[in-house]
Formats: structure tokens, C-alpha cells, sequence
């Protein structure tokens, strides 16, 4: 044998091996494409979560980066769970039908098409999760704002709620599956509180709380404005108060509902805490087992990161999604 001929053939052993690794990692390669709506709808035997991002832009690259976000969620969910299927689309493309869909995770500038959407609706009624980050907790005062009620707790709501950025420190957590392996951290982003809750708190639990700089409320001692403040949440900032920034609510009809304000900035899911409540979040909204240490995953660099919204733009672009 020449020594080409040695090179050839372990060429073709390696890309043997590769493609059997490939079709064992959770089964068919096709069934697990997270672009592919009907892929998911048709198989069988797994949890299946829809994420909804909105492409829209926000500011600079780096923020609101929901369809590289939920990317990032989908494709970790699916490596660790080989009895899930999680699939992202775009808000753009909202689907009409969501009868298979376990959990809906909306990440959106505003929720209001995701609140208003009767494949979502139909989908709740049926008891599937439903969970939303950052803007997605956002939605309108009135049948919005009831139906997320009903589906995850709480919302924000104008002139009620407040989204200023700042840099809350989170000390201690309940004891519940979604803060397993989450320690003590503190990080910057734009932290909306104050949210609208169903009466008494009844089957909400607290998540991630701290008490905001009173600088936070703006103008909000005397008048009210959409965002930035008003004499209600003023008045218990100021008598310390601490706000909620994420929770986890336990519907009476069964399913779950979780809300997270925070993820303006995309880079803070390269901090370990954040980005595993996150993780934690989706598989407990999904009624997934939570391991004893949490979701796993690596730590994300700047490339990484980088990458994650370079593959949402192109599956935009490419696949329709």
C-alpha cells in the first residue's frame, strides 16, 4: 500500500466514523434540524419546544439578538436531552399552528402578536409551557396583558412597570429546579421589575429578586410615564422593596409559565449563572428533569458569541425561517 493510499483510506475510516457519531447523537441528523418546523411536528416520542425570535433589529449588533439567543437555547436543549426537539423560527414567520408544541418560548420586541395568536392560545388551552425573555414579557394592558396572566403569571405592563438598566445582585434563591447550579452573581443589563402578577403572587415563585437603585425610577414620585416610572413602584423602591426580575409560575390548569427580564445584551450569556437559569428555565417550562448541577454547558467566548448571531442571521436568510 503507498503511503497516499494509507492517507486515503484513513480519510475514509475518519469520515466513517463521524457520520456514524452523527447518526447516533440523538438519532436522525433530519429530525433534529432546528429550523425544521414539520421535522418536529412529525416526530415521535420527544418533547417538542418552539422558540419565536424577532428579528428586528435593536440598537448596534449585540443587542436583542433573540434569534442567535434562542439558537444557542434550542441547540443546547437538544444536545442534552435526547427526548426533546426544540426548533426555532422567527416571529416574521409566526406559526399558524402549534398543536404538537410542548412549550412556546417567545423572545420578542413586544409580545403582542404572540399574546394575540390563537396557535399559541390553542397550545396553552392544552396545557403546553410558555415562557418569554427579555421584551417578550412586554405585551398591552387588556386581553394581552390577561392572557399572559393566564399563561405565565405576570407581564409588563405600561406605565406600571419599569425597564432601566442597571446592575442588580442576586444573593439568594428559592429552592426550585430552575436555580439548580446557579450561584451568587451580578451583572448589567437592561432589568425590567415591577411586573404585573396575578392576584396575591397565587402560584408565582420568585426567582431572581434585588432591591433597585431608587435613581432607577425615573420621575416616577409625582407622575408616570410609559417605561420609565411612576408613584407605585417609586413608593415601594423607596421603602426597600426588593423587585422580581424572573419567576416561575405554576398554572392551575398544569402547565408552567416562566418570565425573565433580563438578556437586552447577548454577551451575558457568556456568564455561567445567567445563561444556566436560562437553560434551566426552558427544561422546567417544558417539564423536563433538571439535573442536580443544573442544565450543562460551556462557557461562551466572544467568537462563540459572535458565531451564534452570524448562524441566526444566515438561517434567516437561507432557510425562510
Amino acid at each position: 500500500m503507498t503511503r497516499f493510499s494509507g492517507i486515503r483510506l484513513g480519510t475514509l475510516v475518519l469520515a466513517g466514523l463521524f457520520l456514524a457519531a452523527g447518526t447516533q447523537a440523538g438519532g436522525n441528523k433530519k429530525e433534529r434540524d432546528i429550523f425544521d418546523l414539520e421535522a418536529q411536528k412529525a416526530a415521535k416520542g420527544v418533547k417538542k419546544i418552539v422558540f419565536i425570535g424577532d428579528t428586528r433589529p435593536h440598537g448596534d449588533r449585540g443587542n436583542h439578538e433573540f434569534v442567535a439567543g434562542a439558537v444557542y437555547l434550542a441547540r443546547t436543549i437538544n444536545a442534552h436531552y435526547p427526548d426533546a426537539y426544540a426548533v426555532v423560527t422567527t416571529m416574521q414567520k409566526f406559526p399558524k399552528d402549534l398543536k404538537h408544541a410542548d412549550a412556546v418560548i417567545v423572545l420578542m420586541n413586544h409580545a403582542g402578536p404572540a399574546a394575540e395568536s390563537p396557535a399559541v392560545k390553542e397550545a396553552m388551552e392544552r396545557g403546553a409551557g410558555f415562557m418569554a425573555i427579555h421584551y417578550g414579557v412586554e405585551v398591552s394592558k387588556g386581553k394581552q396583558g390577561e392572557n399572559f396572566l393566564k399563561w405565565m403569571g405576570g407581564y409588563f405592563e405600561p406605565f406600571w412597570s419599569v425597564n432601566p438598566w442597571w446592575t442588580p445582585e442576586f444573593k439568594d434563591f428559592p429552592k426550585h429546579a430552575v436555580t439548580r447550579g446557579v450561584k451568587p452573581f451580578k451583572i448589567n443589563d437592561e432589568w425590567y421589575y415591577h411586573m404585573r402578577f396575578v392576584d396575591d403572587m397565587k402560584g408565582i415563585t420568585p426567582i431572581l429578586s434585588a432591591l433597585p437603585p431608587l435613581k432607577t425610577v425615573e420621575g416616577g414620585k409625582e407622575k408616570a410615564s410609559s417605561h420609565g416610572g411612576n408613584p407605585q413602584v417609586y413608593k415601594e423602591v423607596a421603602a426597600g422593596v426588593k423587585q422580581v426580575m424572573a419567576w416561575a409560575y405554576d398554572r392551575p390548569d398544569g402547565g408552567r409559565g416562566f418570565g425573565f427580564t433580563g438578556y437586552h445584551k447577548h454577551a451575558n450569556l457568556a456568564d455561567d449563572n445567567f445563561r444556566t437559569l436560562l437553560l434551566n428555565a426552558v427544561a422546567w417550562v417544558s417539564k423536563l428533569e433538571v439535573p442536580a448541577a443544573g442544565v450543562p454547558s460551556k462557557t461562551l467566548n466572544r467568537d462563540d458569541l459572535e458565531q451564534l448571531i452570524d448562524d441566526g442571521r444566515l438561517a434567516v436568510k437561507r432557510r425562510g425561517i
